[in-house]
């Protein structure tokens, strides 16, 4: 009788610490089922319904999945977190924003694969994250399948099938399944793509547009584009003004707090980019090239092109022409659109003209580049120059948008100055900078002043394979270009 009472008292304590153990961990419950297997004999105590409990604890406990930091690419290896978007204890599905990372050559925002839990954050915020290291801790359903039972608790490491999906940064992509399929299909990130529906929701046609720009191929014009009536376009050429006067340079009204003290701050994302590519570019030998361009012409053109540019849901600014020009100058001078090897051995001659634009934004210089010029039409490239405008100001440029650049053009006029000094961005091996338009007197043929729409250009060149004939020969032939637009119709492929 004594024994049966120790018995009966050893199955509710055992009871009680299977209870315990399974509200502390669900980890903890494989090694009590181990334990008092081994010491209770089946013959003398039913172990069948304490079976079924383990079995019910483990379906209802999650697995715990560390979300780890994939490859990036480009050879990066760490990044700054910049922002979480989620907390401890919330909520995630597939394609949610967790957080935004930055490197030093573009801004990531990184998305969930899972449907779980948030339970942890391996970051603070501006601390740096390593590729291949954990980001969260997130708890999923093991009943969904994703793992065997045997392995609810554990936290295996994700093969290269299971890294996030990544998108720059940007909140989660307004988009239906269709065209999020078609996108998946075709390799393209929605949130390169910037959309024309409502609330910037992407449409079939912003895919099969930027798909165009990509593969170099002409798509019909959309219908759209014929239905927009260019009245209203045309009544808001009166605000120009407005425009201009926006330029003009306010002072910062917020007020300047003077603590008295240094601050040092380590350098991060596109500052610590611009650091290593400087450094590399002064190792270059620069030789310089100024000349001033007359586009008196240029300017009658594009504002009889503007409006037909608007009906296009296009903005035409004088870049593209710039673009262009250069493009076909370079086609006469390939060598200004080579690269040099780290021995100064070989040359490579770039088939495509990948010709990148200095934009100045918050987070610091960033020269995205339009690709393919060589095949693209002028309204090509301003609405490729749209679109790289929209994602810089709002921080979502690609890594493929910005790298691949093998030319670049510095617009500094946009800002303020005449001339400069472009460093070349490695390993390109030219650059130029193009100043303000300003309207001076200038002489014509007969003698006589009038007004002319000046701007001046400063080249740089990389003076190991270039030389300063070839560098004026093909500035006067860009010069060429834009003094009489139409002759660019006889290049035009």
């Amino acid at each position: 009788m004594a024994a049966v009472t120790a018995l009966r008292s050893g199955c509710r304590t055992a009871g009680r610490l299977v209870c315990a153990h399974h509200v502390r961990s669900c980890s903890s419950i494989r090694f009590v089922k181990s334990k008092y297997v081994c010491v209770f004999d089946k013959s003398a105590f039913k172990f069948s319904r304490q079976q079924r409990l383990f079995r019910t604890s483990a379906v209802s406990c999650g697995q715990i999945v560390q979300f780890k930091l994939s490859d990036i690419g480009e050879g990066i290896t760490e990044v700054t977190v910049k922002e979480w978007y989620i907390k401890e204890g919330d909520s995630v599905s597939q394609f949610d924003s967790i957080c935004e990372v930055q490197s030093d050559k573009a801004s990531v925002t990184i998305t969930s694969r899972y449907d779980g839990i948030i339970r942890k954050l391996h970051y603070n915020l501006d601390e740096i994250a390593y590729v291949g290291k954990p980001l969260v801790d997130i708890e999923i359903d093991a009943s969904k399948g994703v793992a065997p039972e045997e392995d609810v608790v554990e936290t295996p490491a994700m093969s290269h099938e299971e890294h996030t999906h990544q998108e720059i940064k940007g909140h989660k992509t307004l988009a239906t399944p269709a065209v999020r399929r078609l996108a998946m299909e075709n390799n393209i990130k929605l949130s390169e793509v910037v959309g024309t529906g409502k609330d910037n929701r992407i449409l079939k046609e912003d895919i099969l547009n930027y798909l165009a720009k990509q593969t170099g191929a002409i798509l019909p014009p959309s219908p759209k584009a014929e239905i927009i009536p260019p009245l209203p376009k045309s009544e808001t050429v009166p605000t120009a003004p407005k425009d201009k006067a926006r330029k003009i340079p306010v002072p910062v009204s917020r007020p300047v707090v003077f603590s008295g003290k240094d601050k040092t701050e380590p350098i991060t994302g596109f500052h610590k980019a611009m650091v290593k590519t400087m450094s590399a570019a002064l190792k270059i030998p620069h030789f310089g090239y100024c000349d001033e361009i007359d586009l008196t012409q240029l300017v009658q053109l594009r504002e009889e092109m503007k409006p037909l540019a608007q009906i296009r849901g296009i903005k035409l600014s004088f870049m593209p022409f710039f673009i262009k020009a250069a493009s076909l100058g370079l086609l006469q001078y390939p060598i200004l659109n080579a690269s040099l090897d780290e021995s100064c051995q070989n040359v490579t001659y770039k088939a495509s003209h990948n010709i990148g634009v200095a934009m100045d934004t918050e987070q610091g210089l960033i020269v995205p580049n339009v690709k393919n010029v060589q095949v693209c039409s002028i309204f090509e490239i301003a609405s490729e120059l749209n679109r790289l405008q929209a994602l810089g100001s709002a921080g979502q440029l690609g890594t493929n948008d910005l790298t691949g650049g093998t030319f670049t053009l510095s617009n500094i006029g946009t800002i303020g100055g005449t001339y400069a000094k472009p460093v070349i961005l490695p390993p390109e091996v030219a650059i130029g900078a193009l100043g303000k338009i300003q309207i001076l007197p200038r002489f014509n043929g007969k003698g006589e002043v009038f007004k002319a729409q000046i701007m001046n250009v400063s080249w740089s060149a990389d003076h190991r394979i270039i030389d300063g004939a070839t560098m004026a020969r093909f500035s006067n032939l860009w010069k060429s270009y834009l003094e009489n637009p139409a002759s660019m119709l006889l290049d035009l492929k």
